[in-house]
């Protein structure tokens, strides 16, 4: 007798992808994203930390902020994470832990190519109230055509507090021109960034200050407290399982937040464990899509002052921060591209990752990626010792690389890193596909990477 086919709900990796769906929703703009992140670590035990704040009492505390590690009477260990903007940086360290105890840090970034509002937003003509947007990263424009967008983002008070605001329903447009208009559109769509990407949301004169009222009253504070905003579009149309046996997954952001949910997934399983050889750590950077030169990019100063404020907290010293970063790891992981079946002469043609795959390993000669031949190692032995399968990514030499956070934490810090990620299609659209088990192939191998002896 053949046995059924195993039925979608019942893939080993259906309930990740399905916790990665939520994670995609409830974060459309990098400070969500951080937020998100952060409550699946309290759940795990987590404790925030205040960096204007001493960090040697938090770590001193016996177990206080930490996770249960082995059982009644096992020793606890502490996990801490700080959050700045759109960047988080989440550690935990293992009951008996020497300050010199080395790093096994996973790398990601919380944003995405979009559509973010201008300082004077009210704009717009012809009997239309518009929205004025610059464009922020490589964005694929024309995915953002005619698709219901929301509005989300932070606004800061005049009191310096902060507060996250998700409109979620569609409220802007950007129309494409007709057919009938531009004969030659399906000849070559051109687009120009600042006449035509300027979205729509209603009928009659744009009037001063029309668009941080509206959001201002959506987020519940009164429109004159509200001194500064940092917003952005997305699309609402919500993640969907895809596919004649869904074995497919499309949805907003996955690049990078595909990795941000698989590193918090991976950080807050490590926690549980009372026999790490190496502290945990996740840095979920903000600014990758444009160069990461700020102070929550990843070539900014945020994670090396949290790695060495915990040794120090920790009663080390320069030399055992030293020791430490050179005993150090860390796994960047990135989205990377799988072969487009419309256009394969576009990929190398010996490296071919297909979804569903496992993850792949990305190497670049040139170190747009930073993997190495003892790179590999690692990354292979973490997949082998999660029990995952994996890929190798290498561009065609024709074709120009994409760069990452791995070559920048690299040279900033001194730690040996590799470069690493999913197969996807459609890498900055407004909405991208992967294979719905990819998700949870790569928390595995992160797991693996963190709990290595």
């Amino acid at each position: 007798m053949t046995p059924s086919p195993q039925r979608p709900e019942d893939r080993p990796g259906r309930a990740h992808a399905d916790s990665l769906i939520r994670f995609l929703t409830d974060s459309p703009t990098p400070y969500h994203a951080v937020r998100s992140a952060a409550e699946l670590l309290e759940k795990a035990g987590f404790r925030q930390l205040d960096e204007t704040g001493s960090w040697t009492a938090a770590h001193s505390e016996d177990g206080a902020h930490g996770q249960q590690g082995g059982g009644p009477g096992s020793p606890r260990g502490q996990g801490h994470y700080v959050l700045r903007g759109g960047a988080l940086i989440a550690w935990y360290v293992p009951a008996g832990a020497e300050p010199s105890t080395p790093y096994r840090i996973i790398g990601a970034h919380t944003d995405s190519p979009n559509l973010r509002v201008k300082p004077v937003p009210d704009t717009g003509g012809g009997g239309w109230r518009q929205i004025a947007v610059e464009i922020y990263g490589g964005t694929l424009l024309n995915t953002w055509l005619d698709r219901d967008l929301g509005l989300a983002g932070r606004l800061t008070l005049r009191d310096g507090s902060t507060r996250l605001v998700h409109i979620d329903r569609p409220l802007l447009r950007v129309p494409q021109l007709a057919i009938h208009l531009d004969r030659q559109v399906n000849e070559g769509l051109k687009l120009d960034r600042q006449r035509h990407m300027t979205p729509v949301w209603g009928l009659g004169t744009p009037g001063e200050g029309d668009v941080v009222r509206y959001v201002a009253e959506e987020a519940g504070v009164p429109a004159g407290d509200v001194t500064g905003w940092d917003l952005m579009a997305h699309s609402v149309e919500p993640p969907a399982y895809l596919g004649h046996d869904q074995e497919l997954l499309a949805g907003p952001r996955m690049d990078n937040l595909l990795s941000v949910h698989a590193g918090a997934t991976a950080l807050a399983a490590a926690a549980a464990r009372d026999d790490l050889t190496a502290i945990p750590v996740l840095a979920a950077f903000d600014h990758e899509e444009n160069g990461s030169q700020s102070d929550t990019g990843a070539d900014g100063p945020l994670l090396g002052g949290v790695l060495e404020r915990s040794v120090f907290a920790r009663g080390g010293t320069y030399e055992d921060r030293a020791r430490a970063y050179a005993g150090s790891v860390c796994l960047s992981s990135d989205t990377g591209h799988a072969v487009h079946p419309n256009y394969p002469e576009r990929h190398d043609p010996g490296h071919h990752p297909m979804p569903n795959g496992g993850p792949i390993l990305k190497v670049n000669v040139n170190q747009r990626y930073a993997t190495d031949g003892s790179g590999r190692a690692v990354f292979a032995s973490a997949c082998e010792r999660a029990g995952v399968p994996w890929q190798s990514f290498v561009s065609n030499n024709a074709m120009p690389c994409g760069t990452t956070i791995g070559p920048i934490t690299a040279a900033r810090h001194g730690i040996s890193t590799v470069d690493i990620g999913v197969a996807i299609l459609s890498m900055h659209s407004a909405r991208e596909l992967c294979g719905a088990e990819d998700p949870f192939l790569l928390a595995q191998c992160m797991d693996g990477f963190l709990t290595a002896p």
